[in-house]
């Protein structure tokens, strides 16, 4: 199953959502906000990008396709967190370790991912691995506020759902992400996407955004 245009509503990927007042005023803020923080985060970035270079001579950026807004496709970045051969060390993961494996099948994530460089677990767990998404949501991309970008393989995974998800951008964090990150399975993931584009709002993002301060402090449900 794949997202076209043509697939994801009856009005071409846009849902009631789309119709919604204040979506200028969302864009408008992700980009003014987007541009702020990454001027304010570019030393950080860049002193990581060196770190990684003195310890790791693989590629700095880490970039995977993703299904954007009315099944769009697009290049999620990411600081790389994992070997450069990540593919072929979770195979062999999974296939030697069963319980691996079950936990892959239901929440496509490893709460011990042996792909994961040390350097790259502390990325992950202080969520500065996502930092080079703000270049996504300046090239309209990402929102900061939105679903979780998934990848072609999880889109029968949202079912009927995909068409509440293909309405709009994708975000670096949401609904998800404040309500447990990690600890929270794939259905409910799907379930509080959902939620998030049928009851979207202005004020609702800016709540999400305070409490996303909050998760990464107390790293909430963080791996």
């Amino acid at each position: 199953m794949s997202i076209t245009n043509a697939e994801v509503g009856p009005s071409g990927g846009h849902s009631k959502f789309s119709a919604r007042r204040g979506l200028g005023s969302k864009r408008t803020f992700d980009i003014v906000v987007a541009s702020a923080m990454l001027l304010f985060a570019f030393p950080a970035m860049f002193f990581i990008a060196v770190l990684m270079f003195s310890t790791d001579r693989g590629p700095i950026l880490f970039s995977h396709e993703r299904i954007g807004q009315n099944g769009k496709r697009f290049r999620c970045l990411k600081f790389r967190s994992m070997v450069v051969d990540s593919q072929e060390a979770l195979r062999r993961h999974l296939e030697l370790i069963p319980q691996a494996r079950a936990e892959w099948d239901a929440t496509q994530k490893l709460h011990d991912d042996p792909r994961v460089t040390p350097l790259g677990r502390f990325l992950r767990v202080t969520s500065l691995d996502e930092l080079p998404q703000l270049i996504n949501v300046i090239r309209g991309e990402m929102s900061l506020v939105g679903p979780r970008p998934i990848v072609q393989d999880e889109v029968v995974r949202y079912a009927e759902q995909i068409e509440h998800y293909a309405a709009v951008r994708p975000g670096i964090t949401g609904l998800w992400q404040v309500s447990g990150r990690s600890d929270v399975d794939y259905d409910q993931r799907v379930q509080l996407d959902t939620l998030y584009v049928r009851q979207w709002s202005f004020i609702g993002d800016i709540v999400i955004l305070v409490k996303t301060v909050k998760v990464v402090v107390m790293r909430t449900g963080s791996r």
